[in-house]
């Protein structure tokens, strides 16, 4: 007898899935409004629209053209040395002396040429010359003694406010340096760090130029360069730098230096904007070049910022302060509303950051 075979009816089985696709906080793609808040100079950005506008409604002459110039000086002049602070911030460190160095750099121009009636470029090479080295001081300083920045940079702001009060009575027996205005070269260096040029009927500062040129440039090395990398590097971790090959020792002298080199420019332009200097003058000037910088987005723990958000920090300090006397109100609210805008922008930094990497 045969057995019947009876053929089992083939059974299809699905293939396995593959494993899940990571879906945490490492590797999800954040929304575009979420890593455009990451970004320090969008926080900064926004605060400008708004205090742009808010004087635009409050204040009408702030609409004229010649109004819009004189807010972009002020602006001008406080975001040129700006830059350089906010640079040195990235990098870990600060500079309390910047703002009587503006004067120091100013007075040294000035005296040197007019005492030994010597040609007005004489003066301006040797005030570089002088803020150079006292920014290289300042950052050898901090890095042979690893002493805070904040330590030595007020050291060196007491002493210059000195030397520049001192000096100055000692030379010209008065608090101001004497006018320059017809001694060989002036005509020259005026058209460089204080002429003005029209546009639309409308006289707009130097300074305006000179200053969105450093914002790009300052931009392009901190994005595009190694020198960039390494400013990031020693701000962020400086012992860690080192040991991946970052010259720490020379990023942060030459940041210091950078700050002297702006503190030069800025003192150059006020030599030849008003043709004289008063020695007492630039004494919390350097609390304004960080609080531009902290509003723009650099932290003060070093390794993050950029340089376009002091440019528009700086913008806020401007049409504050122009704003303030458009609108006719007390000029003594200043400080106090740019006490608001600074500890708004530490809050908003913070807000910012948290959202940013919130999972």
């Amino acid at each position: 007898m045969s057995t019947a075979q009876h053929a089992e009816p083939a059974v299809t089985t699905p293939p396995a899935p593959g494993p899940a696709k990571e879906t945490d906080g490492r590797t999800r793609q954040r929304p575009l409004a979420v890593r455009l808040l990451a970004r320090p100079e969008v926080g900064v950005f926004l605060g400008a629209v708004a205090v742009f506008v808010f004087f635009l409604i409050t204040a009408p002459p702030v609409r004229d053209g010649s109004s819009m110039a004189n807010v972009l000086y002020q602006s001008s002049t406080i975001g040129i040395m700006a830059l350089p602070v906010a640079l040195l911030m990235i990098g870990g460190e600060f500079d309390l002396s910047s703002g009587v160095a503006v004067i120091t750099s100013a007075l040294t121009a000035s005296m040197l040429a007019y005492q030994l009636s010597m040609n007005i470029w004489v003066g301006v090479i040797a005030a570089l010359i002088v803020s150079l080295a006292v920014g290289f001081l300042n950052g050898w300083l901090v890095v042979r003694t690893g002493l805070p920045s904040f330590l030595i940079t007020l050291g060196t702001f007491l002493i210059l406010q000195g030397v520049n009060l001192a000096v100055t009575k000692l030379v010209t027996g008065n608090v101001a340096t004497d006018d320059i205005s017809d001694m060989d070269g002036f005509d020259q260096a005026k058209s460089l760090f204080s002429s003005s040029f029209d546009i639309g009927g409308v006289d707009v500062k130097v300074t305006v130029v000179w200053w969105l040129g450093f914002a790009v440039l300052a931009t392009w090395v901190l994005l595009r360069t190694r020198y960039g990398n390494w400013v990031f590097a020693v701000g962020g971790n400086k012992d860690s730098a080192r040991a991946v090959g970052v010259p720490v020792t020379f990023t942060k002298i030459s940041l210091f230096m950078l700050v002297g080199f702006g503190a030069w420019f800025v003192g150059m332009h006020q030599l030849f904007a008003f043709n004289t200097v008063q020695s007492g003058e630039g004494v919390g000037q350097e609390l304004i070049y960080i609080s531009a910088a902290v509003i723009g987005g650099c932290l003060l723990t070093g390794g993050a910022g950029s340089a376009i958000g002091p440019v528009f920090g700086a913008f806020m300090f401007g049409m504050v302060q122009q704003g303030i006397v458009y609108a006719g109100w007390n000029p003594d609210w200043f400080k106090a509303f740019l006490g608001v805008m600074l500890l708004g922008a530490v809050l908003i930094n913070l807000w910012i950051q948290r959202s940013a990497t919130r999972r």
